[in-house]
């Protein structure tokens, strides 16, 4: 295959932006492909009496861009087997043709020249640092620097670009709109970048950030940048005196009310709350940034790596084919990272700050995975009444039950794992039950006129047997 050199037509006219080196490489040219006839580059070679053949016959007949420009590879590739090609196009650095070329590894020279953006960014005075994009290309992480969009070619593309914006800028963010390189811009918001006269492929936008504290939306960044408002000297008093430790609790309870909200289901909570989750690890980065003991991309880097590597039959080469080969696979990554070898140093791995229920049950599953376990629920209900007897012998000696009671907890937990059930969520269920049958109870009373704490226990009693026979109407 012969040489193919793809130069760089630049953005209009061209008479001002065609590079020298361009211009040349083309009145050299054995054979010269335009990748479109549609720009002031096509005149000046006609009047040079440069031939040149385009490829708009491609483009005009196929509507999906990416199969037109595989095509366009095609055609060039096809070309060059032929003699050496000299392609130009509008801009190397975003034309989809150049990129399905570069990918065939094809022996190809590439000229830059000036960018295709290069006339609005100097229009809108944007300062450093900006994103630059073909419209087709458009990918949205963050809405914290401008993003040009160029080749804006018709109002479906400004559609498309405008669905995958308005998550990130939100629909009243300020764009500049250029319906070519000579027109000066129009300003208007993200809501009408598919509601405008006329799009070509020099048609761009350029969509600005909004401005800390009010904006119609916010990523991780600004809630960082919140936090580091409160944080200052001119923030919250709260927030300047809190440390890891006193938010510590606050980060418990948001787990827990998170948690609440979606065992309930009510997703509108629960994204109120993870939310709030989210903000405890803003607060704690932060901090960790003041005090150099930990920083928000040493938070994020860290869970990454910990996932890559205990994923390895995703990641890696590693064949799983159960769950349960999974989670052995799983534990033994966690072993080598943490350093233990033993059941019993797993064991005291195990937070104690976990919730006193989930830890009891990773222990009791620690154990069984080396075989340390009941084999049946009803043996582990016989030791339940084992434990039971126990308690009862303590308080008849008048001892202390303390431990008794303990061991009688961990027990009932042994039971609830055995029946493949979560002993937080029983013992949820079990106060809830218990609210709703005092509740009852309580009212009962007070329509008959009596107060509870004048009651005797057996007459509270008789409350209670009612609001139990109320539990299935």
């Amino acid at each position: 295959m012969n040489k193919i050199t793809i130069v760089s037509l630049g953005p209009e006219p061209a008479e001002q932006n065609l590079c020298l080196g361009a211009l040349n490489a083309m009145k050299k040219a054995k054979k010269l492909i335009l990748r479109t006839e549609q720009v002031s580059a096509a005149d000046l070679l006609k009047a040079e009496d440069i031939e040149f053949e385009p490829l708009d016959f491609i483009y005009d007949n196929v509507e999906d861009f990416d199969i037109a420009h595989a095509q366009a590879a095609e055609y060039i590739l096809k070309e060059a087997c032929e003699s050496e090609i000299c392609y130009a196009v509008i801009d190397t650095l975003h034309d989809g043709s150049v990129k399905e070329l570069y990918k065939q590894n094809a022996d190809v020279l590439t000229l830059v020249g000036v960018s295709v953006h290069a006339p609005y960014v100097f229009k809108a005075r944007l300062e450093s640092p900006y994103i630059v994009t073909d419209a087709v290309s458009l990918k949205v992480y963050s809405a914290q620097y401008p993003i040009c969009i160029i080749e804006l070619e018709n109002k479906l593309l400004a559609g498309d670009c405008k669905l995958s914006l308005a998550p990130y800028f939100g629909d009243d963010a300020d764009i500049l709109f250029f319906e070519n390189e000579y027109m000066p811009y129009k300003k208007i918001k993200l809501f009408e970048l598919d509601r405008q006269d006329s799009y070509s492929h020099r048609t761009c936008a350029i969509i600005l950030p909004g401005k800390l504290p009010y904006k119609s939306r916010y990523d991780m960044e600004d809630l960082l940048e919140l936090m580091r408002i409160l944080r200052s000297d001119k923030g919250c008093p709260w927030d300047r005196k809190q440390t890891h430790k006193s938010l510590r609790p606050f980060l418990i309870e948001e787990a827990y009310e998170a948690a609440i909200a979606i065992d309930e289901g009510d997703w509108d909570s629960a994204a109120d709350e993870l939310g709030d989750v989210l903000l405890q690890i803003a607060l704690h980065s932060v901090i960790g940034e003041e005090y150099a003991s930990m920083t928000f991309q040493e938070i994020v880097s860290g869970i990454c790596k910990k996932m890559v590597l205990r994923h390895p039959h995703v990641f890696a080469d590693e064949n799983i084919g159960t769950i349960k080969e999974l989670r052995s696979s799983w534990e033994n990554i966690k072993k080598q990272e943490r350093g233990y070898y033993t059941v019993g140093d797993a064991m005291l791995d195990l937070k104690r700050g976990l919730p006193p229920l989930i830890r009891a049950e990773k222990v009791q599953k620690k154990a069984a995975d080396v075989g340390f376990d009941w084999d049946k629920p009803k043996d582990v209900l016989q030791k339940v009444h084992e434990e039971a007897n126990e308690v009862m012998e303590e308080i008849r000696l008048g001892n202390d039950p303390s431990e008794e009671i303990g061991d009688l907890f961990f027990a009932c937990i042994n039971l609830s794992r055995l029946c493949g059930l979560d002993s937080e969520n029983l013992i949820n269920m079990a106060t809830k039950k218990f609210i709703k049958r005092f509740v009852f109870m309580e009212k009962e009373a007070e329509l008959a006129g009596k107060a509870l704490k004048s009651l005797t226990i057996d007459e509270m009693s008789v409350y209670w047997e009612r609001s139990k026979a109320g539990d299935n109407r």
